[in-house]
């Protein structure tokens, strides 16, 4: 009886690798959540800046000012958060940060001041930055582990996020749901969902699984400074995201304004751009898969600059909404490359490295609209979109740096799915 029970047993090695490539799927999961949870709480919040502007009585120099709080907590905390990653670890730091990103959340719905929301969009920003480093290099971790590209798809969860928070503003606004209501119960529901997968998060220092699948030896020592190669990183996401931002703040004006589109055609170049860049994250990973990390950013920048080509060179609306959408193709991929290469250069620092990246990025996505603003004023719009198509170019010139600095995409002994 006893040998009949013994032969239906899975022997221990099995056994372990199921428990792992469970564990590691949850991981993902949780991951993935988290993404999703970053790019909810922004989308909510703009969606309903208008009456929270009307609520505080702000003009609309008011309102710039007070959003420059959140941008001002966001870089903020991006140098703190990569500090505290690289102490105590991603998956120690991402379920306070996303607690404080989803309940931050509720402050602007009640501001009625200038200084009310200034403050309460600083503490958007500082919970918003530091999940931003965290979920990035857990990302990067639970990426290493798997043994192949997903990094494309954890960003891909944020732009779906950010789709899903402008469903939910706009349908409580047409619903005439308060502007507190809806961001306390978006709050309470995120915050349960980054309670409900803590558990599910890795365990431990991210720098513990780098030895079994690095395909070269770490630096034998901590560097001081910024690595030039960091540097090059944090220029990559700069232009990308500027030219993230020019689109957001740009792209309905210039079609309204220099193709004479009505305001319903002009509002789907920034549509069209979003849906193009969620797909394309969608199926960046298995493209990465065939044909690598360098070629995927220097040929989406290169789509990425023919876009903005069709958009200058051609007169007529439809094709600068064509152009508007191999843009977001073109740009969906580069920012998950760069940062998970910003981690994988020397996973010791991943934290810092990557909160000096995302921070050029944020500058970027910041200054952009503003630059292109100013070019728009003293010039004209079509000029002024020549920055972006520059920098593009930019991006690809400096895409080769890729190389070497990512981690080992072929199947390892960690790799369990």
């Amino acid at each position: 009886m006893a040998e009949n029970q013994h032969e239906f047993r899975l022997p221990v090695s099995v056994k372990l690798l199921r428990e792992r490539t469970s564990r590691l799927r949850r991981a993902r999961i949780a991951v993935v959540a988290h993404f999703f949870i970053a790019g909810m709480i922004i989308a909510v919040w703009a969606s309903r800046i208008p009456e929270v502007k009307q609520r505080a009585g702000l003009n609309d120099g008011e309102l710039s000012l007070a959003l420059l709080g959140m941008a001002v907590g966001s870089l903020a905390a991006m140098q703190l958060a990569g500090r505290m990653v690289d102490r105590y670890g991603s998956g120690a730091v991402m379920p306070p940060a996303a607690l404080l990103a989803s309940l931050t959340l509720i402050g602007p719905g009640f501001a009625n001041s200038l200084p009310y929301l200034f403050t309460a969009l600083v503490a958007v920003g500082l919970g918003s930055g530091l999940l931003g480093v965290p979920m990035n290099v857990h990302a990067a971790r639970v990426e290493r582990r798997y043994g192949r590209p997903i990094m494309a798809s954890f960003h891909a969860a944020f732009s779906i996020g950010g789709f899903t928070g402008a469903a939910v503003g706009g349908a409580t606004a047409y619903f005439d749901v308060a502007a507190p209501l809806t961001f306390a119960a978006v709050a309470l529901a995120m915050a349960g969902l980054a309670l409900g997968v803590r558990p599910w998060l890795l365990r431990g220092r991210d720098v513990d699984t780098v030895a079994a699948t690095r395909p070269t030896p770490a630096p034998p020592r901590p560097q001081r400074g910024i690595p030039w190669r960091i540097v090059l990183f944090g220029v990559a996401a700069f232009c990308c995201m500027l030219a993230e931002g020019s689109v957001t703040d740009w792209a309905a004006v210039y079609l309204h304004d220099a193709r004479g589109a009505s305001g319903a055609v002009a509002a789907l170049g920034f549509s069209a751009f979003s849906a193009l860049m969620a797909a394309g994250r969608l199926v960046g990973d298995r493209l990465t898969a065939t044909l690598g990390a360098v070629a995927i950013v220097r040929g989406g920048a290169l789509v990425a600059t023919a876009g903005l080509t069709l958009i200058l060179a051609t007169p007529w609306a439809g094709t600068g909404i064509a152009g508007f959408a191999l843009m977001g193709a073109g740009l969906s991929c580069i920012i998950p490359h760069v940062f998970g290469a910003a981690v994988e250069y020397d996973p010791r620092r991943a934290g810092r490295n990557l909160s000096f990246v995302s921070g050029m990025g944020q500058v970027g996505l910041l200054s952009g609209p503003v630059a292109i603003g100013a070019v728009a004023h003293t010039i004209d719009i079509a000029m002024a979109l020549v920055v972006p198509a520059v920098l593009c170019l930019g991006i690809a010139v400096v895409a080769p740096a890729l190389r070497g600095a990512v981690a080992t995409r072929n199947a390892s002994v960690d790799a369990t799915a």
